[in-house]
């Protein structure tokens, strides 16, 4: 393919995905194929003789589209979304044709000054503490993570190093692998599941805090386990603290949280994966209180802030804890900067080396929407959640499990577990929606999350017709 060629194609594929996206509703949401369906489709090995782009763009629909769950889709309600823009793909289109690979200021300059300044944009939009950022003076600073769970185990690590050296400082005598054995990491007993395993990664114990009826974790449930593990010899060196958890979107208390992490000296990172995208917005800000007693804090544009996955944007107050737990200096990375202050090189800060030109899509967002275009948005699918939240409340039949906060409502038909298994299932086999469910306090409950760019009420209430009509079916059958 020439640039002739791939000017013609490049528009072609364009209108093919314009067209996908303008017509996505009347694709079936969740797929209808089994497992290993695709391998009879195509080929047992790649092709020795080149193909045409004609062949490989017709089996796109014959071969892929058959197996895609439809997440841009305004009937898909599972999991947290998957943020999703036009100005956001052609930066990823631009991001591709530069190829550079950005593991160094030298590697490519612009990669690395562009997402030094896009997380200083955005840390500003959050009002983030003047700690967290990197300025041109500032001793902190933010990176784009490839996911939350990187972020999770970049500070886990971080902490790991930074406490062994301390006790080493004070105790030379003792080895890491005695000071490892004895460390113990905290979260919520509601954190993502990625948490748990940044310990297992780490090498770390990881305890998890029980939280209370609105499945927070409190100040006190902390200090007594914190108490519990120093009388037992252990020691407590990080807690990560979720902001909008990922079963009900529950908040950890972390005004209480952060004095104790401080004064313990105990690392303290917040996860706000989803609910971090909506702190742009001054009446959702209050959720990010406490932020100041926090040594690093990460949330996902590529969750609710139209900036097309992977954009993990991740802050540290202090960026010389991370660089100094993962700064390795082979010659051949070597540059004539690198020791100026001046510069940042960001493959100090990931476990990676590699790392894609991916502030581009940060860049083309916020300018092209603006923060009151980014603030309308998540108030949108605010207000469609708190729309759904209305029909489920008005409907005796259900109840409501969790506060609805933001974009999530959790609710539940009345009575048995198996009762809601049996109604997801009717739900998800139907494919017209797609849920996921979520247990809380020892029940089964069905999550609805407000996930496509293009969901409007109509969609909304066809959704909760839908679950309506199929819960009167199942409790009709039950009946007789």
């Amino acid at each position: 393919m020439d640039a002739a060629e791939f000017r013609r194609r490049g528009k072609e594929m364009v209108d093919y995905v314009a067209d996908y996206l303008e017509n996505i509703e009347k694709r079936q949401v969740y797929p209808d194929v089994e497992p290993g369906y695709l391998r009879s489709l195509i080929p047992e090995e790649a092709p020795l003789e080149a193909e045409s782009y004609e062949d490989v763009v017709k089996d796109i629909e014959r071969v892929i589209m058959p197996g895609v769950t439809h997440w841009h889709s305004p009937y898909f309600y599972a999991y947290f979304p998957t943020a999703h823009s036009f100005p956001a793909m052609l930066a990823d289109m631009l991001c591709g044709a530069i190829g550079c690979i950005g593991f160094s200021w030298a590697a490519s300059p612009a990669c690395t000054e562009l997402e030094t300044v896009m997380l200083d944009w955005l840390g500003k939009m959050l009002k983030l503490p003047e700690d967290f950022l990197a300025g041109t003076e500032g001793s902190g600073g933010g990176v784009i993570q490839g996911t939350a769970s990187e972020a999770t185990l970049i500070a886990l690590l971080a902490a790991r190093s930074k406490i062994v050296k301390l006790i080493q400082t004070d105790h030379p005598d003792r080895s890491e692998t005695d000071i490892i054995s004895k460390l113990v990491a905290y979260s919520s007993d509601q954190a993502h599941s990625s948490v748990e395993r940044a310990g297992l990664i780490g090498g770390v114990r990881m305890k998890k805090i029980p939280t209370d009826s609105k499945f927070s974790v409190r100040g006190a449930a902390l200090q007594k386990v914190l108490e519990e593990d120093r009388a037992a010899g252990l020691i407590p060196f990080f807690f990560c603290a979720t902001l909008g958890t990922t079963p009900s979107c529950a908040f950890d208390c972390i005004t209480e949280l952060g004095p104790i992490c401080n004064a313990e000296k105990i690392w303290m990172h917040i996860d706000a994966a989803y609910a971090g995208s909506a702190f742009i917005c001054p009446e959702f800000r209050p959720l990010l209180n406490g932020i100041e007693f926090a040594d690093s804090f990460n949330f996902n544009p590529h969750k609710w802030l139209l900036v097309n996955f992977d954009c993990s944007a991740m802050w540290v107050k202090k960026r010389s804890d991370i660089i100094g737990a993962f700064k390795i200096e082979p010659l051949y990375l070597k540059h004539d900067h690198q020791e100026s202050g001046l510069v940042t090189d960001y493959r100090h800060w990931q476990i990676p080396l590699g790392r894609r030109f991916r502030s581009l899509k940060m860049w083309f967002v916020f300018r092209m929407y603006g923060l009151k275009g980014l603030q309308a948005y998540i108030r949108k699918h605010v207000g469609l959640a708190k729309e759904f939240e209305s029909l489920v409340k008005a409907d005796q039949r259900f109840e409501i499990s969790a506060d609805v906060v933001l974009g999530l409502v959790c609710f539940r038909l009345k009575g048995s577990n198996e009762l809601n298994e049996i109604l997801l299932k009717r739900i998800n086999s139907a494919r017209k929606i797609h849920l996921v469910p979520c247990q809380l306090a020892g029940k089964f409950v069905l999550r609805f999350a407000v996930c496509a760019r293009t969901t409007e009420s109509r969609h909304v209430r066809e959704a909760w017709s839908h679950i309506s009509h199929l819960a009167s079916e199942l409790l009709q059958e039950l009946r007789h």
